[in-house]
């Protein structure tokens, strides 16, 4: 689980306040986690991936349905002229650059997120958000496949 936000910037830290609840949760049996979070994506994350089966990346969405998004992530080259972090699709073709091989399947999990001001607290309607993400989590953690996550992607 890679999961990225600024928790000084509101409901932009859903993705940390998300590891840090899913962290604390035990494994089902079969199923061994492991948790990364950072400000930002980059695309050193593609290390973080080497000998995973199955990844999930976290972050807050002004723009997905609540109170989440899930959906299966493909490597995708773009370019950019930022140092602001890039997407997963950009993680994902920089594993494959990297290791000369294609990345585990990898589905990104975005949840809504209305407020993004810096200094603001995480949101009530953000939190709201953030267990129905947790509880989706406890489902994927029981279905932990890439088929069985296929089979539960809903919006973007």
């Amino acid at each position: 689980v890679l999961a990225w936000g600024n928790e000084s910037r509101g409901d932009d830290g859903l993705g940390p306040a998300f590891l840090a609840r899913a962290e604390a949760l035990p494994d089902p049996a079969g199923v061994e986690s492991t948790f990364v979070t950072d400000f930002q994506l980059q695309p050193e994350h593609a290390v973080d991936l080497d000998g995973r089966d199955l990844v999930l990346f976290v972050d807050a969405s002004r723009t997905a349905l609540p109170p989440y998004a899930f959906r299966r992530v493909e490597p995708a080259r773009t370019a950019t002229f930022t140092t602001h972090g890039v997407a997963p699709g950009a993680v994902l073709a920089a594993f494959e650059a990297t290791f000369d091989r294609a990345p585990p399947p990898a589905f990104e999990l975005a949840i809504r997120g209305e407020r993004f001001d810096l200094g603001e607290p995480l949101g009530e309607r953000a939190r709201l958000c953030l267990e129905e993400a947790l509880a989706f989590f406890a489902a994927l953690r029981g279905n932990a496949s890439a088929d069985g996550w296929q089979g539960m992607s809903r919006g973007t």
